[in-house]
């Protein structure tokens, strides 16, 4: 990846970071301009290339998320940061980026319930979901017994993949 992409690509995750965190929102006035960042910079080096390279990758990023926001389980800022993402590196990268975010979010959802609940208590609830959903045969039961007291701030996962990915410290490989 080039070097202002690099650049761009990580003064966008640290400041979601720090947004999310401070306000549980990522702004548009952050991933707007990173998805014009990354449509621009790929077109000015590779031409209309680069530009569908970029735009491909924006519309996989979005794609992504846009299931997750529907159902109500993350923000629009996260649908429009994955796109950001994806516009700043390419469409596999951006697959990549949301599956490793997505694994990342749950690692970081089972942390907060630790730290809300305890070890003891976590186990119980996750128990008592998995038995709901294999005795109704995968409906949604039990569901309620995992709700946390407070948001998850999923830019936080979504800054952990991309990263993961960036530095080739995640199980896929290559």
């Amino acid at each position: 990846m080039e070097q202002a992409m690099v650049v761009g690509l990580i003064a966008l995750l640290i400041t979601a970071i720090v947004t999310d965190l401070r306000s549980c929102r990522i702004p548009n006035w952050l991933t707007t301009p990173a998805m014009v960042f990354g449509l621009a910079v790929h077109a000015w080096q590779h031409g209309l290339q680069g530009l569908l390279f970029s735009l491909f990758g924006l519309f996989v990023g979005l794609g992504s998320f846009l299931l997750l926001h529907l159902s109500g389980n993350i923000g629009a800022g996260d649908v429009k940061l994955m796109a950001a993402v994806g516009a700043m590196v390419g469409p596999h990268d951006a697959f990549m980026s949301a599956v490793l975010a997505i694994m990342v979010g749950g690692f970081y959802a089972l942390v907060a319930m630790v730290y809300q609940w305890g070890l003891v208590s976590t186990i119980r609830r996750l128990s008592r979901v998995f038995q709901g959903l294999v005795a109704t045969r995968m409906q949604v039961a039990y569901a309620h017994e995992l709700v946390l007291p407070f948001r998850l701030r999923y830019g936080l996962a979504i800054a952990g993949g991309t990263l993961l990915l960036q530095l080739g410290l995640h199980p896929f490989g290559g």
